[in-house]
């Protein structure tokens, strides 16, 4: 018995890695360059914290990187008075159209823009328009997206997202979740892109209001530390979507989340610029 529920957790963990699209089978890629992983050497403590995660000595911490894709965006606003009420950094992903899109978004934009604890990092002009698949098809196209949309908000990084996929270019991971994907992303790369996918997604439900709660979220952050499932050992990139912090209840569980992580003491947050390796020169 105890074997069995053994496998089931293992097999429960290993579910967690998460794409935003919907693949068939004969479409995953090649998964990200071998990696060595140093030895886990996690120290809990007898008793959990009201976190509800178990606390780690002080050397020990892991990292994570805390991302938000598709703002400006009527979310947006909540996510700013978040990450204020808990000082944390994070990154925003934006999309150029977006800011474009009315007055009241570039002024949103104007202001993630001049906030010390926000990054803003590239994820296209035109977000594909939501045609992934077209999009893709044209690796050039996809270039002169990008490179229009670091233009025109005068963006001074090369960190970017790709829409609708989950895709990473860094000095040592090499993933692509698509196999069609792949050479407009090798392209990105070849034009200075450094690509950040995601190793764990908070997605909504058919309201477009967040999924679940903040407690199976932190049982998810625990669980892929624990099993080793992060792209780079002891370092997580998460995310979610502005647009899903419209209601009440969305944000509220966001900060229940990050309120968890931050009681616990096992967890630092960074900005993707401080990702291992990202700002290693490509070969």
């Amino acid at each position: 018995m105890l074997i069995f529920v053994g496998a089931v957790a293992l097999v429960s963990a290993a579910a967690i890695i998460l794409n935003s699209c919907n693949k068939k089978a004969d479409e995953i890629s090649e998964t990200d360059s071998k990696k060595i992983r140093p030895k886990k050497e996690i120290q809990k403590t007898a008793e959990e914290n009201n976190s509800g995660l178990p606390e780690i000595a002080e050397n020990n911490k892991r990292i994570i990187y805390l991302t938000f894709d598709d703002g400006p965006n009527n979310g947006t606003k909540n996510l700013l008075k978040i990450v204020h009420q808990r000082k944390i950094p994070v990154t925003a992903f934006v999309v150029a159209k977006h800011v474009y899109g009315s007055s009241f978004q570039k002024d949103e934009f104007e202001i993630l823009k001049n906030d010390s604890l926000i990054e803003v990092a590239n994820h296209s002009f035109s977000h594909a328009e939501n045609k992934y698949s077209r999009f893709y098809e044209n690796p050039e196209k996809v270039i002169a997206d990008f490179n229009r949309a670091k233009d025109s908000l005068q963006l001074k990084n090369n960190y970017a997202r790709t829409p609708g996929r989950n895709i990473w270019r860094t000095v040592n991971i090499h993933s692509t979740d698509i196999k069609k994907s792949v050479k407009a992303a090798d392209e990105l790369e070849k034009s200075g892109y450094k690509l950040i996918g995601w190793d764990l997604e908070w997605k909504p439900d058919n309201t477009m209001k967040l999924k679940g709660n903040h407690k199976e979220m932190l049982r998810k952050v625990d669980s892929i530390f624990f099993n080793d499932l992060e792209k780079t050992s002891r370092h997580l990139v998460f995310l979610t979507h502005d647009q899903y912090l419209n209601d009440e209840s969305s944000v509220n569980e966001l900060s229940l989340f990050i309120e968890g992580l931050q009681k616990s003491n096992r967890f630092e947050f960074r900005k993707i610029s401080e990702y291992p390796k990202i700002n290693d020169i490509l070969n």
